[in-house]
């Protein structure tokens, strides 16, 4: 999926912007004129990329965040269905190979993907956690806490990856548990929760045209619905895999849908149909070494032994909650898209504060993806047992787990065919390019105080060598002054409003062909002219000509503005708190996953010792 861009270059494309090196400006810490969006996801990469490339930084973030959505659903399908390895890599296909997937690569969103990945991991520690209750012992109730504060924070990259996760937490961890689990949500998301605060951009109302602009798309021949219940569906056309813009996107639709369907009985009811089971097997749930090969039917677990493991039971309440949840997940946007739904987004974004973070409702199509890859395992392990075993003088010649397992190649083949395109790449689409000498420069050159407005008009260029997708302004990200963006974007033909008010006073004083002392006033140190892209420049010539020329070539021209700029930067005070929310997310990812990490390695040691004394000879065995 991720071969071209794994090359050298950066990556750039729609909304995705990687540069060698990012800084701590004040849009990083999400203090700026705009909204929040990017809050601490920047930051991040502004630290990160002091020690690591920022583009390197990016890809490894993106390539991890994938593999850990497979390895998620894998060991989710373990936990809560006790299936084996075959099912588990069914389920580990689906959360990986899919169009939502597909989409938010094409459309730039590699940071909430983080987010998705965090999803089944928070579903099955939310789950031990409401099973385990009072009776665990304490060390095992400290890791999991730790792995689940550390997936909530690794979730709040973004304040979407942030609601989705915190959703999927409250929703399975049990009364018992809400108190610490809200709590732990809202650290995770101080930095953004505190950058809206002190700005107050986010607060804002949004404007209402961006509902109708950002509602989930109908594919052709699916309509909305289908192309929900099929993970598809984003807003941008542009952004979809060629396969989900013609008769295929239906064909895949009912593919995928036939497997989920296949499991959803499986899902709800799983283990009331099993013959026979020990009690054992489902006493080892935590145990990553399981392998599940009960005869009649692998890892399955009887509902008379499920008063005597309690995690059997917080395991069916979180796999129904895990499917009413996706029902909810494909169903409320597809609402969001009619005449009534776009007029009661609209109420809510003009009279709601920050209620502009739920406009692009097919992001929610998110949470339905832990179901799915549960319905897959399961229906994996269903039609493994539709398979006729052959008997030859007496003796099966296919046991159970390998039929289990033939089924298993089955849906992994059809999956991967359900989306073609989405292989190296997503066709191509995703592939590093290369700034110009120009660009190095110019970051260089910007060293004084001023913040930096651009031409031409507009966040979004089409560069020559971007290709021919718009791509959002890398200069944010690639100066050491914050540069001015009006937020504004343009989507299906129209122009969504943003919340930066002195970005568009400027854009249009330059437009205008304002005086210099004008862009000073309003806090303007510098000006970059951004060559070979469309966009509007107006009768910006007039204004230049009265601007010092800094550094020129066919890229990128930079430009000093003369006398005494204004100051408009975030005060120091604001700059410590919204550092101190940074730092305290960054404690928390770090803490939890290194207290995990030890609990978990403590955890495997224990039985090798066990063994070890109850078997002197042990080392010489072999």
């Amino acid at each position: 999926m991720l071969g071209p861009l794994l090359g050298s270059g950066y990556l750039l494309l729609r909304d995705a912007v990687s540069t060698p090196r990012s800084y701590l400006t004040d849009s990083a810490l999400g203090l700026g004129d705009a909204a929040p969006r990017a809050v601490p996801q920047d930051a991040l990469i502004a630290v990160g990329s002091t020690v690591v490339d920022g583009g390197l930084l990016v890809k490894a973030m993106l390539l991890t965040a994938l593999w850990l959505v497979g390895w998620g659903a894998a060991s989710l399908a373990r936990d809560l269905l006790r299936v084996s390895l075959g099912p588990q890599l069914v389920a580990a296909t689906v959360a990986i190979w899919n169009p939502y997937v597909a989409e938010r690569l094409l459309q730039g969103h590699w940071s909430l993907l983080t987010g998705y990945a965090a999803l089944p991991w928070i579903a099955l520690l939310a789950t031990r956690l409401r099973a385990r209750g009072a009776t665990a012992a304490r060390a095992d109730r400290l890791g999991t806490w730790a792995g689940l504060a550390g997936c909530l924070a690794a979730a709040g990259l973004t304040p979407t990856g942030s609601l989705l996760a915190g959703l999927v937490a409250l929703l399975l961890v049990g009364k018992r548990n809400l108190p610490v689990t809200a709590a732990l949500w809202i650290l995770s998301a101080a930095p953004w929760l505190t950058a809206t605060a002190l700005s107050g951009a986010g607060a804002e109302p949004s404007d209402p045209a961006g509902i109708a602009a950002f509602a989930a798309r109908a594919e052709p021949w699916l309509g909305t619905l289908g192309s929900l219940a099929g993970l598809g569906g984003i807003w941008n056309s542009t952004a979809a895999p060629g396969s989900r813009t013609t008769f295929f996107a239906l064909v895949a639709t009912v593919l995928l849908l036939a497997l989920v369907a296949t499991g959803v009985r499986a899902v709800l009811d799983a283990g009331t149909d099993s013959k026979s089971r020990s009690g054992a097997a489902a006493h080892n749930l935590d145990r990553t070494d399981v392998r599940p090969d009960d005869p009649a039917e692998p890892g399955s677990v009887p509902d008379g032994e499920s008063s005597q493991d309690p995690m059997h039971d917080e395991a069916r309440v979180a796999r129904r909650r895990l499917v009413w949840l996706a029902v909810a997940a494909i169903v409320l946007p597809a609402l969001g898209a009619t005449g009534w739904g776009l007029s009661a987004g609209e109420f809510l974004v003009t009279r709601v504060p920050g209620a502009g973070l739920l406009r692009d409702t097919q992001k929610f199509v998110a949470l339905a993806v832990p179901a799915y890859a549960l319905c897959a395992a399961a229906g994996c392990r269903v039609v493994g047992r539709w398979i006729p075993t052959v008997v030859v003088d007496g003796v099966s010649a296919a046991s159970p787990r390998a039929r289990t397992g033939g089924a298993a190649v089955l849906f992994l083949a059809i999956v991967l065919l359900t989306l073609p395109d989405l292989a190296w790449g997503v066709g191509g689409a995703l592939r590093p390019v290369h700034y110009p000498a120009g660009w190095q420069r110019v970051a260089g050159a910007v060293d004084a105080p001023g913040d930096v407005a651009v031409l031409p008009g507009g966040m979004f260029r089409k560069f020559r060598y971007s290709g021919s997708a718009p791509v959002l302004d890398p200069a944010p990200r690639m100066l050491k002054r914050d540069v001015l963006q009006t937020g504004e974007l343009p989507v299906r033909g129209g122009v969504v409003s943003g919340e930066g008010e002195r970005a568009r006073k400027v854009e249009n004083l330059l437009l205008q062909g304002g005086s210099a002392n004008r862009l000073a006033e309003l806090g303007v140190g510098w000006v970059l002219v951004e060559g070979g892209t469309p966009g509007p420049m107006g009768e910006s010539k007039t204004t230049l000509a009265q601007l010092n020329p800094v550094y020129a070539d066919p890229d990128v021209q930079l430009y000093r503005v003369p006398g005494d700029i204004a100051a408009h930067d975030a005060s120091a005070a604001h700059r410590r708190l919204s550092g101190a929310a940074h730092l305290l997310w960054a404690a928390l990812l770090a803490s939890g996953f290194l207290t995990a990490a030890i609990h978990s390695a403590t955890r495997r040691s224990v039985p090798r010792e066990a063994e070890r004394e109850s078997h002197p000879d042990h080392d010489n065995a072999d």
